[in-house]
């Protein structure tokens, strides 16, 4: 069984993790923005479609942007 919420199955195309391909795309700053976008749009949408597996995925970009933060001192 995938993890639903860090590495879905259904973001994997080969050897290739689908969060990979767009941090590579966009670049630092877009990255950081499709992050914050991303949980806003997990927090925003709780209450209304998957619950506590939405607050875990907002949780995960969130920490994702906390560890790129980290990174950049």
């Amino acid at each position: 069984m995938s993890d639903r919420v860090s590495h879905p199955s259904h973001y994997n195309q080969g050897e290739i993790e689908c969060i990979d391909a767009l941090r590579a795309s966009l670049g630092p700053e877009g990255f950081k923005g499709f992050c914050r976008g991303s949980a806003i749009k997990y927090l925003w949408r709780t209450e209304h479609k998957n619950g506590v597996e939405d607050l875990k995925k907002c949780a995960w970009y969130i920490n994702k942007l906390i560890e790129i933060a980290e990174q950049e001192g």
